[in-house]
């Protein structure tokens, strides 16, 4: 196997939450907000905010269900993926009310992409093949919609936004592979092609560095993969004890710091990349 590119002292635990109030309960889903604070949804349906500086956690609202992938809106609203309630939530930045979405004809509402400029919400699901469509898609501002991409996928995961907003990335975990939907100038889904093979083995959550290098976390083996034009897929991080590292679902950037979300474990994790240049 390929040598990491970054050793595991390039990670830490950034906060720990397995005896905090609110409890960090394996969190799944990751995103950072706009004043620095770094988000995250929970099995037990939480909402909570870990301040920037890493030295508290806040619940700001909840659905009693399981939240998996969350994202954030320019205006501060966070949507978050609920796998029991098969439904999208909104968190109100204005009014602090979590509310339901969007779930119309969804299975299992995995990740969130929000593309502002046309008013879209890009939502995967997981269970693709009962529902009839690997992505879902909504409008940002009433939450009406339904499937977009109606291509044949394995389990459809975390996705990402082309840096050029034509397309979405989208990982198929059992297929141990990231795909590419094109969008379409009237909007529609273009076809599904295989963007990046053999993430093994069940990848999971995607990201863009600004860059334009892609950062694919795997829930198992606990690793993080970076792929770029050119280079093609490489081995960033691994944690063979699954404890810092601890089955990384979600991922998110914030300058040159990389935070993973562990449903194995109560805690998030930061990753420094500027050893990366080193």
């Amino acid at each position: 196997m390929a040598t990491p590119l970054l050793d595991m002292s390039a990670a830490r635990v950034f906060f720990d939450g397995i005896f905090t109030n609110p409890r960090v309960a394996h969190p799944e889903g990751v995103a950072i907000h706009r004043d620095g604070s770094i988000w995250c949804g929970t099995e037990t349906g939480e909402l909570l905010r870990v301040a920037a500086d890493g030295s508290s956690v806040e619940r700001m609202g909840g659905t009693g269900g399981f939240l998996l992938g969350i994202a954030f809106d320019g205006a501060g609203n966070c949507f978050a993926c609920d796998l029991k309630h098969a439904a999208v939530f909104r968190w109100d930045a204005a009014t602090g009310e979590m509310a339901r979405f969007a779930s119309s004809g969804i299975r299992v509402p995995n990740y969130p992409v929000i593309d502002e400029g046309e008013g879209w919400l890009y939502v995967s699901d997981s269970d693709g093949a009962r529902s009839g469509a690997g992505i879902f898609r909504y409008d940002v501002g009433s939450g009406h919609g339904g499937p977009w991409c109606r291509d044949p996928m394995s389990f459809a995961n975390g996705m990402a936004m082309a840096p050029d907003g034509k397309g979405l990335y989208v990982v198929e975990s059992d297929a141990a592979r990231v795909s590419h939907v094109g969008i379409r100038d009237d909007g529609s889904a273009g076809e599904k092609s295989v963007a990046i093979e053999n993430v093994a083995n069940v990848p999971d959550g995607l990201a863009f560095a600004p860059d334009g290098s892609l950062f694919i976390s795997c829930y198992e083996p606990s690793r993080i993969y970076r792929w770029r034009a050119g280079a093609g897929l490489e081995l960033l991080i691994e944690d063979p004890a699954a404890t810092t590292l601890a089955h990384p679902t979600n991922i998110a950037f914030k300058g040159d710091k990389l935070y993973t979300a562990n449903l194995g474990r109560w805690h998030i994790t930061e990753i420094d990349l500027k050893l990366l240049a080193r």
